[in-house]
């Protein structure tokens, strides 16, 4: 089935309800969610980084880096280092970024433990999927594709959709809003702080992953998981 943003998927299963009749909706964080690929952007963003003449390290990309878009990862870095932010060289930046990133994927794709079978298994009950990532649409299809999940998402909304990233509620709302689903029947899914925080500031309870920060830095979410293993849908922190 085609994905595309506002485009529900004339494939998909019927949707499910909760106990109340509420349709029920799972909004997938991606980078550290569905895919492991957090070394990877962080490798691509330090090279590319270097080629402008700014060191950046592991520490720092976690740090400061981590929950924005390749946009904002620019902006940010080209602020600091008292340069003109010129839109044109943010394109630039970015395509060199996506090189090295589609590169070092196709060369050792690792998505998140269990998220295959749990995406699955929330397709199999029913439940309408989405992905809202800072990550650009070619680097979502690119992973949706090799891991043959592209079926089971009704919307994506990636970077190239919204004006603001996380911690902004933007895409969020977005995607619930293409799905046709209240937030009270919706549950996101996250791995990083401005993610959980844009969660909350949509409205929709949020389910963490310990993929980009320890469980101890994850008190304001509703659940939090190591990963998917041994995880199912009806596990996550519906209303009632």
């Amino acid at each position: 089935c085609p994905l595309a943003l506002l485009l529900s998927s004339p494939c998909s299963p019927a949707p499910s309800l909760s106990f109340s009749g509420m349709l029920r909706a799972i909004l997938f964080d991606f980078n550290g969610v569905i895919v492991n690929d957090e070394p990877q952007h962080c490798e691509a963003l330090i090279a590319t980084l270097a080629t402008y003449g700014y060191t950046l390290d592991q520490e720092g990309y976690y740090r400061d880096y981590l929950g924005f878009d390749d946009r904002e990862c620019f902006r940010f870095t080209f602020q600091r280092m008292g340069r003109t932010v010129d839109e044109a060289e943010i394109n630039d930046a970015i395509e060199r970024k996506a090189v090295r990133y589609a590169g070092a994927i196709r060369a050792s794709l690792e998505l998140v433990p269990g998220s295959a079978e749990f995406i699955r298994a929330a397709a199999d009950e029913g439940h309408r999927l989405a992905v809202v990532s800072g990550a650009l649409r070619r680097e979502i299809d690119l992973v949706l594709g090799t891991s043959g999940l592209h079926r089971y998402f009704d919307v994506i909304v990636a970077a190239e959709d919204v004006s603001h990233c996380k911690p902004d509620p933007q895409g969020y709302r977005a995607a619930r809003k293409a799905l046709g689903i209240p937030a009270l029947g919706c549950i996101v899914i996250e791995d990083s702080l401005p993610g959980l925080e844009a969660a909350r500031a949509a409205g929709i309870r949020c389910a963490m992953l310990t993929t980009s920060h320890p469980a101890g830095q994850l008190s304001g979410a509703d659940l939090v998981w190591q990963d998917f293993r041994g995880r199912h849908p009806r596990e996550l922190p519906w209303a009632a």
